[in-house]
């Protein structure tokens, strides 16, 4: 499949997703998505679509691909997340922005280790570490003000959240690690 195509597929396929919501927002009482909330959401379901596609041309093996999909998912659903409901407390929570350090480790890393899987791995494993951190500081560290905390929030479930979304980094590192043992066999 040449590039335009798959460009495209990640357009039709972006279009389709904004399908849901939209038909929500006629059969859903309480949906109040926005014009600006489409355009958001449709620039990051083709950003991630788009990236994915760049980045997993640039694999020859299938847990190349597979590593690229599941880092790519992992920070779209971080940004998606963080926007909607906030990971720390509300969205409206200051300590959600921290989280925009892990995309920065992720990326960073990613263009340092020129996409080669090794480095690739190094840097998924960096970015779960990076995204522990944040969560443990923005939750024990750096408390909201009195003034702007959020209705209680069972810890737990804020706990369970982050980990799974800092496990989605640790399996992307893993599936770029084992796309650089079979480089190198």
């Amino acid at each position: 499949m040449t590039l335009s195509q798959s460009i495209g597929r990640v357009a039709l396929g972006t279009a389709l997703l904004l399908l849901i919501p939209l038909a929500a927002k006629f059969f859903v009482a309480g949906m109040a998505w926005s014009a600006s909330d489409f355009v958001a959401a449709g620039v990051l379901l083709f950003g991630a679509g788009l990236t994915f596609v760049l980045l997993a041309r640039l694999g020859d093996s299938t847990p190349y691909r597979l590593g690229v999909g599941v880092a790519v998912a992992a920070g779209l659903l971080l940004v998606w997340a963080n926007l909607a409901v906030g990971l720390v407390g509300s969205e409206d929570n200051p300590a959600n922005l921290l989280y925009g350090g892990v995309l920065a480790v992720a990326l960073v890393g990613a263009v340092a280790a020129r996409f080669r899987p090794l480095g690739m791995a190094r840097a998924m494993f960096g970015a779960a570490l990076v995204y522990v951190v944040v969560t443990l500081t923005a939750l024990f560290a750096w408390p909201p003000a009195a003034a702007v905390a959020e209705p209680m929030v069972n810890l737990l479930n804020v706990l369970v959240a982050n980990a799974v979304f800092a496990s989605l980094w640790v399996v992307a590192g893993w599936l770029f690690s084992r796309a650089a043992r079979l480089a190198r066999a």
